[in-house]
């Protein structure tokens, strides 16, 4: 998992990349044709179903199977793109009028915000958790501050707690923002607690209190993430409290804000046109759908999941961007992830850096060898699948995961050895090295969509398209799709060696 020097990839003619291109985009709108065709077709049975709603667009109907999207939606129309909107306010004005007050201001703010949703004890929730955080930390024991932490995020699964908690809210709504807010601070606790046992902060105990209330109710961050670290957001506040207002925040705020409505428009518009969430609840549907409408719910999936995180990751990393923070880059389109390797640094870049500096690297990475490795990227998948809940399909997914990622690294090793980048050079040509890569990239690219498939829709998706494609379909349907994904990962290869 840890990033290595690229390499320059041979370049290819215009007319090849431009075959390429016309085919990747070609198949992704033949693709979506043909499922939204099949949407229509049974668009009453899936209604009744379902129950779609009454659709944003006149004529269609709106699914809002995805539970995520509705959920996060529904909470921004009560109170978070208010909140939101108060935060840039404050900040702005503080850092106009006051400004060595900004921080502790948007602090106050956000802790304010926080209460307003989950309540007092929501909140008290969050400051028992930061306050033995913060007490185990200063035993300056990484082992302690790691079970310290992971005792308070296994509360998250304790039925009776989970009673008590839901008990306090009216709508079962209301406790899922506190049990997301709970599991996304939890990463900012073992963030800090980790960088305070590994160098000792050489202010007092007091101000190292307030920088960890400022970075857990900094809340832009605060229910969803991106993930950013302790050191970071500290280093980067303190950059932010000596620098003057930029004058030209408030074009970037515009441009910013018009793709992130532009995002949200593609998202609302692909459940319109494609139920592709209901679908994949249901195995009839799974089973009967054509070849050219499976691959377009399988593509459908993958890309509204990514066109939901630019969302999701957009509007908090905008305001960030304006309080002078760094956020992690927002994530890459999918359809040009040819990697398990490239999927994990691309898309959730703040959740990459975070596992690699606080669990990787520590664990060994890749200093001690190929063993090493493997415990290294296990017990880092398997965190991360228990953060996310552990559920079976969790459990799978972080297999699948852990197994591409070790094979792509062993295979990079492998054809990288002086043995095999001898025969290579005396044999093949560059271009047709790259070709060769793509091919690879593009067996790659199919496992990394299946387990996308089992962590988007759960076991039984991720095993009937196996079973339709690779076992059923391995000489009519599998072929002409690894065609496809080798156009796919030339274009992302071409991305990948000269980004815009």
């Amino acid at each position: 998992m840890k990033s290595k020097p690229k390499t320059q990839l041979a370049p290819l003619s215009w007319m090849e990349l431009c075959a390429y291109w016309m085919l990747s985009f070609g198949s992704h709108l033949y693709s979506f044709y043909q499922l939204h065709r099949f949407c229509r077709e049974h668009d009453a049975v899936l209604q009744r179903e379902f129950q779609l709603e009454k659709g944003l667009l006149k004529g269609f109907k709106r699914d809002p199977s995805d539970f995520e999207w509705s959920f996060w939606t529904e909470w921004a129309k009560k109170s978070l793109l208010l909140t939101f909107i108060g935060h840039g306010l404050i900040s702005r004005l503080t850092s106009i009028f006051f400004h060595k007050l900004r921080v502790p201001a948007i602090t106050i703010y956000g802790l304010l915000a926080a209460g307003s949703v989950l309540g007092i004890k929501g909140v008290g929730v969050l400051l028992v958790h930061l306050g033995l955080s913060f007490s185990v930390a200063h035993m300056r024991k990484p082992l302690l501050s790691w079970a310290c932490n992971l005792l308070l995020l296994s509360t998250l699964h304790i039925k009776p707690l989970q009673e008590i908690q839901k008990g306090w809210y009216e709508t079962e709504e209301e406790y899922y923002l506190l049990l997301f807010s709970v599991a996304v601070c939890g990463l900012r606790f073992i963030s800090f607690s980790l960088e305070h046992c590994w160098c000792p902060l050489d202010r007092g105990g007091v101000v190292q209190f307030c920088w960890l209330f400022s970075y857990t109710f900094y809340h832009p961050f605060f229910y969803n993430g991106p993930i950013i670290t302790y050191k970071d957001y500290v280093e980067q506040m303190r950059r932010s409290a000596e620098a003057n207002a930029d004058q030209s925040a408030l074009w970037y705020l515009v441009l910013r804000s018009g793709r992130i409505v532009l995002w949200w428009c593609i998202a609302e518009y692909m459940i319109h046109v494609m139920y592709m969430h209901s679908i994949q609840s249901n195995e009839t549907y799974l089973e009967i759908l054509p070849p050219w409408a499976l691959g377009g719910l399988a593509l459908a999936l993958v890309q509204f999941f990514f066109v939901k995180y630019l969302v999701l990751f957009g509007l908090p990393s905008t305001l960030a961007t304006l309080d002078n923070l760094s956020p992690p880059n927002l994530p890459r389109c999918v359809s040009i992830m040819y990697s398990f390797t490239g999927m994990w640094r691309h898309f959730d870049e703040g959740l990459y850096r975070w596992l690699i500096r606080y669990l990787y690297v520590p664990l060994g990475g890749s200093r001690h060898g190929y063993l090493y490795k493997m415990f290294s990227t296990g017990l880092t998948f398997g965190f991360v699948c228990l953060w996310h809940g552990g559920h079976d399909y969790l459990q799978y997914w972080a297999l699948m995961n852990w197994a591409g990622v070790l094979i792509e690294n062993g295979l990079k090793s492998l054809l990288t050895s002086s043995y095999i980048r001898s025969l290579v050079e005396q044999n093949i040509s560059v271009v047709m090295e790259r070709r060769c890569i793509a091919l690879l990239s593009a067996f790659s690219t199919a496992m990394l969509i299946l387990s996308n498939l089992v962590f988007l829709g759960g076991i039984h998706v991720g095993r009937i398209f196996w079973n339709r494609v690779f076992v059923q379909g391995w000489s009519t349907l599998a072929p002409p799709m690894l065609a496809f994904l080798y156009c796919f990962a030339q274009i992302g290869l071409e991305w990948s060696s000269h980004p815009p």
